[in-house]
């Protein structure tokens, strides 16, 4: 948990950086939906062609010891917003609406004097008091709802309990562009936004749905992949587009001259998902590729929520660079707020670091441990070691939504030998795993107090 002493501390960098352009940083986040960890081609990917996020990694740091804040949806975007575990901020799974009482990260940045928009999934409340123009947004385009169709802007994903409906919104207006694909109306009014506040300082939290079912692609995007499989194809052509998007929030920043003194993110929210309704013939989903890594969207293995991370800022993190060092979701918000001067909030529990010093001084991860919770399963990563309990893999097989049983029930990794999470080391090292499931015991515990 991040203490006062430990917010002064890590401010350096980013007063240096301001001290230098003379104004506060502007900042942006491009989050990704269901992205497999190493479906990007600055990760590995040989099939995928993503030049803009690569470019993004080769102009500034890639993290490859990043950890979303849970495997799926919602959780994970509270985490990043708040600096909270979820649990702490009021959403341990998909459907409650981020409390109106949870700071976020664009209602700390305003007081500083940011324009604040999103543009894409917002996720966490649609009501009067949720939805993003009273969280903290000045502008908002996008959607409410954990996911929609592409082209017609609707969700048709709740019946019987909930008729389907339209789903896109200018600020608190609904708006209709029919036939419009999503994900470059995102990045289009993404753009906009940032030629609109060139003179920041501006905030723009860009969270594309893509490549998230349904799986929808334009004829131009699946072109360029012709000998990919037909489901991997859509999946390669969604993936596409996003980094299209981010290619041409980019060229924005670099025709205003505004790179320098901007710092961007790019994550996804969760590791690659088997839902049938993830593949085009109603059977497990294949097409997203989690790496080494064990499970999918919803495990509490590192399949579900290790995640790519790349922090851009020219001139404060030297380019080039790869961070092994544990970071987290939670430590966005701390981040953003050391950078650009803001004090995170005084009143609650912030559980994230400042992770500009991983990135600009060598710094070591603050994180002593880092938690997961999610349907039954919790898990923690203390340097090496990682304890699963009553893990699920959701890797599509006819059992991976069931608990693992007997010795497995209890699963202890060292990740850095064992990516995957393949050996059991529980009775090997019968002392780490009492440590770490008193550790999950105790944060259970901890975790539900503000």
């Amino acid at each position: 948990m991040l203490s006062r002493r430990q917010f002064v501390a890590g401010t350096a960098a980013g007063l240096a950086a301001q001290t230098r352009s003379g104004r506060r940083p502007n900042v942006i986040v491009f989050l990704a939906d269901d992205l497999g960890v190493y479906d990007i081609g600055c990760w590995g990917a040989a099939d995928l062609k993503t030049p803009n996020i690569d470019q993004l990694a080769s102009g500034g740091a890639r993290f490859t010891n990043w950890y979303a804040a849970a495997p799926v949806c919602a959780p994970s975007r509270a985490g990043l917003l708040t600096g909270r575990y979820p649990i702490r901020a009021g959403v341990p799974n998909n459907g409650p609406a981020l409390p109106a009482t949870e700071k976020t990260i664009p209602a700390m940045l305003k007081p500083a004097g940011y324009a604040t928009g999103l543009f894409g999934k917002w996720h966490l409340g649609s009501g009067d008091d949720t939805a993003p123009n009273a969280r903290g947004f000045d502008r908002f385009f996008g959607f409410h709802s954990g996911c929609f169709d592409y082209y017609s802007h609707r969700y048709y994903w709740g019946e019987p309990r909930t008729v389907n409906y339209h789903d896109l919104w200018r600020d608190r207006t609904e708006v209709f562009e029919d036939g419009a694909y999503s994900t470059e109306l995102f990045a289009q009014e993404a753009a906009q936004f940032v030629r609109d506040h060139r003179g920041g300082p501006f905030f723009a939290y860009v969270p594309f749905n893509a490549p998230h079912y349904p799986m929808h692609a334009p004829k131009k995007y699946l072109e360029r992949f012709p000998n990919l499989e037909p489901e991997r194809r859509t999946y390669a052509a969604m993936i596409s587009a996003l980094d299209d998007g981010i290619g041409l929030v980019m060229r924005t920043l670099r025709e205003l001259r505004l790179t320098d003194n901007t710092l961007v993110f790019f994550t996804g929210d969760n590791g690659a998902t088997t839902e049938a309704r993830a593949r085009l013939n109603q059977k497990p989903a294949t097409a997203g590729k989690n790496g080494p890594f064990r499970g999918f969207k919803f495990s509490a293995f590192d399949g579900g929520m290790h995640v790519p991370m790349i922090m851009q800022w020219p001139g404060t993190i030297r380019p080039g660079q790869t961070i092994r060092e544990i970071g987290s979701h939670l430590d966005i918000l701390p981040t953003i707020c050391a950078a650009a001067g803001v004090g995170p909030p005084a009143d609650r529990t912030i559980d994230g670091f400042d992770a500009l010093p991983l990135a600009t001084a060598g710094a070591k991860s603050k994180h002593d441990a880092v938690f997961w919770s999610n349907q039954g399963q919790l898990a923690v990563r203390r340097g090496p070691w990682k304890l699963v309990k009553d893990g699920k893999t959701f890797d599509g097989s006819p059992d991976g939504n069931k608990p693992l049983t007997g010795d497995d029930a209890l699963f202890l990794s060292n990740v850095e030998e064992d990516p995957g999470e393949k050996i059991n080391l529980r009775h090997k090292h019968p002392q780490i795993a009492d440590e770490l499931s008193t550790a999950i015991a105790q944060w259970s515990v901890d975790v539900k107090r503000q």
